[in-house]
């Protein structure tokens, strides 16, 4: 309840010295511009889907991963829906999935071990000091 309070607060804080300094037509147009762009992510969810669910059959992220990410692109595109420029700001933030990683793995550990469908390991981070030699015999005598 305290929380969304402050968030009010803020919000209305933040939307009204914005307005103030680009003015009403500007903001009026702000607001229908990330309108579109929130509603256009919804429709196109579901290449982010298709994205999170090749990740998922990977091994690169599991399932709970999975949930959060997608959660993160539905909340965001949402929020770019609501008028405000808190919302605004929450919204494009939450579209980036550099971001949205940053905060699902800090709640959980990403697993290293990315393997495709046949079991072979995407991304394989590989030793510094082992070097892969050829050796090849010089031996002329052929029978």
């Amino acid at each position: 309840m305290f929380y969304s309070f402050i968030y009010l607060f803020l919000e209305v804080v933040i939307s009204v010295n914005i307005s103030s300094a680009i003015g009403g037509l500007a903001t009026f147009f702000e607001i229908l511009f990330t309108a579109f762009i929130g509603i256009s992510i919804l429709i196109n969810f579901r290449k982010t889907l298709v994205e999170n669910m090749t990740a998922v059959n990977y091994n690169c992220i599991d399932l709970q991963q999975f949930q959060k990410l997608n959660l993160f692109t539905l909340i965001g595109a949402i929020l770019l829906i609501v008028p405000g420029f808190l919302t605004d700001i929450v919204g494009a933030l939450m579209q980036f999935s550099v971001l949205t990683s940053m905060i699902v793995n800090r709640y959980n550990v990403k697993s290293n071990n990315c393997k495709n469908s046949y079991g072979e390991q995407i991304n394989k981070q590989k030793d510094s000091d082992v070097i892969d030699v050829e050796i090849i015999s010089d031996s002329s005598s052929t029978k």
